[in-house]
C-alpha cells in the first residue's frame, strides 16, 4: 500500500492471480482503492503494528488525526481486505475512490448493489464485494464517496473476494477478526528464535516470508509483484510471483534458524512434490501449486512502473537448463534430514534420480544462476553446486545409512573439484571468475565458501572475497557481475544486489573480520523502507529500492546474516560444514 493510502497492486485470488488493482505499474485508471483526506497536504506516517503483519497509516491535517488500519483476516474467514478508520483527534474530511479492473487493469465490472446494501462487482469468473457504512456513488466506471470521521469515530470497509457464481461472501465482524487476526501474528512471532540486538529486524523478515508463503501449499514466491525494474526506466522487469528451487535451503535455514520448523517442514514438502515426475524435466522454478506451465507474455495495456516496459506476465526463465538447482534441492533435502523435519529415507530414491541425470548434463553449458539470456557458459556457480549436490548425498548416505553409489559418488565428487580449481579459478587475478577460462568476476563466487566446496580461509577464497571487493563493489555495496560486459544479452545497468551484499558480509564473519561485517550489515538494514521491507536490489546514486517487492531472497540473507553475527554456528558455518 502506498503512503497515501492506496492499495496500488493486489492479486486475487492467489499470488500469481489476475490483479484486479494494477496502479503500480500503471495510472489509478488501472485499478487501486484509496481511502485518505480530502486534504492532500496531510502528513503522513506509517507502521506494521509491534509482530504483526498489520498495517496502521496515521494521516495528520490542519483539523485533527485519523489512523487507517490495514489487514487481510485469517484465511478461514474467506479472502478479504479489511480498512479501518480511526478518528483520532480532532475531526478529519475523508474520501474514498475505488477503482476496480480485473486482469492487470483491463476488465472493468459491472457494479450492482445487493439487497443488504453491499456493492457487487463482477466480471467473468470474479467478484469483489463491498461492505461500507458511507454513502457510495458511481462515477466514471468508479465507486466513490466523501465521509467525515470524528475523534473515537470508527468507520470499516470489508472488500472480499469470491467467485461469480458463488453467493457473495458473508459480513464479517470486523472487530473480531482484527482481534484474531493480531493475536494470531502475536502468538505466531513468539516462536522467534532470539538474535541478539537484530531480533526486531530479523522478526520482521520472518514475518515477511510468512505473508508470502501460500498456505495451501507451502510455497513461498520470490516476491508479490511483477515488473518493477532493475533499472529506473529499463526492461529488466520480471514476474517473481513463483517459488524458486535455488532459495531453498537459504530459505529452509532461515527458517530453522527463525524457530519456524513448521514452515521449514511445508516448504520442504512443496519442494518434493514439485520435483516429483521425471528428473530431466526438473525446472528452476514453479507456480505456488507446483504449476509448470509459466508461459511468458507482455501486457500491452500498462505503461509499467514509471514508464519501465514491458509489463511482463510469467517467466520464460523456467524453461532454462541450470545446473546449480540440483545442489540446491539436495542441500535442502540434506539439511531437512539433519534437522529431522521427515524421515532420514524420505526423497532418497527420487534424489539417486535427480544425481543420475546431473551425472549425465552437468559438464554442459548453461544459463546460470541469474538466468541470464545471453548465451550458455561454463558458469563456475553452476560447477559447485553440482559437486554439493554429489557431496551432499554422499554425506546423507554415510551419516543415515542410506544405499547409493557412494564410491562412484565419490569419484564424481573429486572430478569435479578438480575441474572447478583448474579452469575457473584465474591466477592472474587471484580469485574464481565468473566462468571457465574467464577474466570478469561474479558475486555467486561467495557462496564457494558458504557450501563448503573450500575453507573460507584458503587464499583462493580470500582472494576471490578481495576481488570482488575491488571490482564489483559500488558505494560499500555489491553487484551480480558487471553488467556491460554482455554476459545477459539484456542491455547494461541494475543496482547493487542486497543479497550479494550480504553474503558479502557472511564472507567477512567467515574470514573473523566481524567488525567490518557487522558495519556493512547494518549499513544494509538501513535500506528496509519505512516499514521493514527490501526490494531485490538498490540504486546507490537515487538512494532508492529497485526491483520487485518484498523480496523473499533479500530478507532470507538479512536473516542469515543477523544470525552469523550473533551465533558462532550461524547458517554460514552450518552450511560449509
Amino acid at each position: 500500500m502506498a503512503r497515501d493510502g492506496s492499495i496500488d497492486w493486489l492479486c486475487w485470488p492467489r499470488f500469481d492471480g489476475g490483479a484486479c488493482f494494477a496502479a503500480l505499474l500503471g495510472t489509478p485508471e488501472h485499478g487501486r482503492w484509496q481511502i485518505a483526506p480530502q486534504d492532500s497536504t496531510a502528513r503522513t506516517r506509517r507502521r506494521y503494528l509491534p509482530d504483526t503483519l498489520i498495517l496502521e497509516t496515521e494521516f495528520q491535517t490542519a483539523t485533527g488525526a485519523v489512523r487507517l488500519v490495514d489487514f487481510m483476516p485469517l484465511r478461514d474467514q474467506g479472502s478479504s481486505v479489511i480498512r479501518l478508520v480511526l478518528g483520532m483527534t480532532g475531526q478529519v474530511a475523508m474520501q474514498t475512490e475505488l477503482v476496480v479492473r480485473f486482469d492487470y487493469g483491463n476488465w472493468v465490472p459491472w457494479v450492482t448493489k445487493l439487497e443488504d446494501g453491499a456493492l457487487s462487482a463482477v466480471a467473468g469468473p470474479h467478484r469483489l464485494t463491498l461492505r461500507a457504512p458511507v454513502a457510495l456513488r458511481g462515477e466514471e466506471f468508479k465507486t466513490v464517496g466523501e465521509f467525515t470521521v470524528t475523534a473515537g469515530q470508527r468507520v470499516e470497509f470489508v472488500l472480499s473476494y469470491s467467485e461469480s457464481h458463488r453467493d457473495p461472501p458473508p459480513a464479517l465482524d470486523s472487530a473480531a477478526a482484527l482481534t484474531q487476526t493480531e493475536q494470531f501474528w502475536r502468538e505466531w512471532s513468539t516462536h522467534d528464535n532470539a538474535c541478539g540486538e537484530y531480533s526486531k529486524l530479523v522478526k520482521r523478515s520472518l514475518i515477511t516470508l510468512k505473508a508470502l508463503t501460500y498456505l495451501p501449499t507451502g510455497g513461498i514466491v520470490a516476491a508479490a509483484t511483477t515488473s518493477l525494474p532493475e533499472q529506473p526506466g529499463g526492461t529488466r522487469n520480471w514476474d517473481y510471483r513463483f517459488c524458486w528451487l535455488r532459495d531453498a535451503t537459504f530459505t529452509l535455514q532461515a527458517l530453522m534458524n527463525g524457530g519456524h520448523f513448521q514452515e521449514a517442514q511445508a516448504w520442504r514438502d512443496w519442494l518434493l512434490r514439485a520435483l516429483a515426475g521425471d528428473p530431466a524435466q526438473v525446472q528452476i522454478m514453479y507456480g505456488i501449486a507446483g504449476e509448470r506451465r509459466l508461459t511468458e507474455w507482455e501486457v500491452p495495456w500498462l505503461p509499467g512502473y514509471r514508464g519501465a516496459r514491458p509489463v511482463r506476465i510469467g517467466n520464460a526463465a523456467a524453461e532454462q537448463v541450470q545446473l546449480d538447482l540440483y545442489g540446491e534441492v539436495v542441500d535442502t533435502m540434506h539439511h531437512a534430514r539433519l534437522n529431522q523435519l521427515s524421515s532420514h529415507a524420505a526423497g532418497w530414491p527420487l534424489q539417486i534420480k535427480l544425481l543420475e541425470h546431473l551425472e549425465s548434463m552437468w559438464e554442459q553449458p548453461d544459463r546460470g544462476m541469474w538466468e541470464i539470456r545471453g548465451e550458455p557458459r561454463h558458469f563456475t556457480h553452476s560447477k559447485v553446486m553440482a559437486w554439493v549436490a554429489f557431496d551432499r548425498s554422499i554425506r546423507s548416505a554415510e551419516q543415515f545409512h542410506l544405499d547409493g553409489p557412494v564410491e562412484h559418488w565419490k569419484r564424481l565428487r573429486a572430478h569435479i573439484h578438480e575441474q572447478v580449481c583448474h579452469r575457473a579459478y584465474n591466477p592472474e587475478l587471484g580469485a574464481f571468475t565468473q566462468s571457465y577460462d574467464a577474466c570478469e568476476l561474479d558475486a555467486s563466487e561467495l557462496l564457494m565458501a558458504h557450501v563448503g566446496f573450500l575453507p573460507a580461509t584458503d587464499p583462493r577464497i580470500r582472494g576471490t572475497v578481495e576481488a570482488i571487493g575491488r571490482d564489483l563493489m559500488v558505494d560499500g555495496l555489491i553487484l551480480r557481475y558487471r553488467t556491460e560486459q554482455g554476459v545477459d544479452g539484456l542491455p547494461p545497468g541494475e543496482g547493487v544486489f542486497l543479497a550479494c551484499s550480504f553474503w558479502y558480509a557472511d564472507n567477512l564473519i567467515l574470514l573473523d573480520r566481524r567488525p567490518e561485517a557487522r558495519r556493512l550489515f547494518e549499513r544494509l538494514v538501513c535500506l528496509c523502507n519505512d516499514v521493514g521491507l527490501l526490494a531485490e536490489q538498490y540504486d546507490c546514486r537515487r538512494a532508492t529500492l529497485l526491483g520487485n517487492f518484498p523480496q523473499a531472497f533479500s530478507h532470507v540473507a538479512l536473516i542469515n546474516t543477523a544470525y552469523n553475527l550473533v551465533h558462532a554456528t550461524g547458517p554460514a558455518r552450518q552450511r560449509s560444514a
